[in-house]
């Protein structure tokens, strides 16, 4: 909004030239979504307090977590709103990337609002059940899929990282790849989200990162240069990542540990699903792998632990998964698991960004 008001100001004022500049609205879609959780953050946690909208912990999980139960949840709701204030405000809204994004983000929050409500107000033990679950995220990622495939010009290759004469048109199917990108990506934030700030941090790293593949995707000469997809428009969901980085950072001040408030279902399902849905934009899907290695490996070892589990009638591979609660049960303290799943997550978004001259 604020690009639509004050950028047509710039024939009369030079000044205003600026808000033409994505790098520009990036930063301060950014320090808008921080300071949008930063200072509705306490407000938010009192008013959650009040509810007595407490976090539910499972009895099979490790001991140390039970010091948490009753700590604010939900708190996904403020990231939710700061980023797509934030979008609105700073984003060209005329751009249909922008509304894909949002309906996806939006969407799953609801879902994860939904799941949280009937868990934590209800007081369900279970919230959703897992089936009504992904069939409300498979249908929101099939119509944003359906909205990036009817797209003019959008192509349906698929990017394979590190091979640049490797690239498979999917046609038609690119709808389905895409939705299963937003739907994989969403849960596997959701399993990520654990321990006090663990999910966050990787979330604001893959947000960063995207947030330089969205831009150079959208140039058409750097993307000329580096021999990658040029997507026009794409380059508007920089903003987007900003403001996801942003709200993250403003979130996370609250959420370090030890947290003052816990994310729920309705931020780790929007915050996964928003990644994806960036990831299929700017035609890097399949690096999401790494990029969001940390959150593939989470979702891995569930996978595995229980697959393996129910073929050896009761054996375990991992102490308990996802893979956080394994090193908990070896001992780590709850920061040193943190800390180091952050680390990794660095090192994994520093690999990715050299694949743009790895080709």
């Amino acid at each position: 909004m604020i690009y639509h008001f004050l950028y047509p100001l710039h024939t009369t004022i030079s000044g205003f030239n600026v808000f033409r500049y994505i790098t520009f609205r990036t930063i301060y879609a950014s320090l808008t979504a921080f300071l949008i959780c930063f200072f509705l953050g306490p407000w938010v946690i009192r008013k959650l307090t009040t509810l007595q909208v407490g976090q539910y912990i499972r009895e099979d999980g490790p001991e140390s977590h039970f010091q948490k139960a009753g700590t604010p949840t939900m708190g996904g709701a403020l990231i939710l709103f700061s980023v797509i204030v934030s979008t609105l405000l700073w984003t060209n809204l005329a751009n249909s990337y922008i509304w894909i994004v949002l309906l996806v983000t939006f969407g799953n929050g609801l879902i994860g609002f939904m799941d949280d409500y009937l868990m934590q107000v209800k007081k369900r033990s279970k919230g959703l059940t897992a089936r009504d679950k992904l069939i409300l995220q498979l249908i929101i990622a099939i119509i944003a899929g359906l909205l990036v495939y009817s797209r003019p010009g959008f192509d349906t290759h698929v990017t394979v990282p590190f091979f640049k004469n490797i690239a498979p048109d999917l046609g038609w199917g690119y709808v389905f790849f895409a939705a299963f990108v937003i739907v994989g990506t969403s849960n596997a934030v959701n399993l990520t989200d654990g321990l006090d700030g663990l999910a966050i941090g990787p979330a604001i790293i893959v947000a960063a990162t995207y947030m330089v593949f969205a831009y150079v995707a959208g140039h058409i000469k750097i993307a000329q240069y580096l021999q990658i997809n040029y997507v026009a428009g794409s380059a508007e969901i920089t903003v987007f990542c900003g403001a996801l980085a942003g709200a993250g950072f403003g979130f996370l001040w609250f959420n370090t540990y030890p947290a003052q408030v816990f994310m729920g279902d309705v931020g780790s399902l929007s915050l996964g699903a928003a990644l994806g849905s960036v990831a299929v934009i700017t035609k890097q899907e399949i690096l999401l792998v790494l990029v969001g290695g940390l959150f593939v490996v989470e979702a891995l070892s569930v996978i595995f632990q229980v697959g393996y589990f129910k073929m050896t009638n009761g054996r375990r591979i991992f102490k308990m998964a996802p893979l956080h609660h394994h090193f908990e049960l070896k001992g780590w303290p709850e920061p040193k698991v943190i800390v180091r799943f952050w680390i990794i997550a660095i090192i994994l978004a520093l690999i990715s960004m050299s694949t743009l001259k790895l080709r």
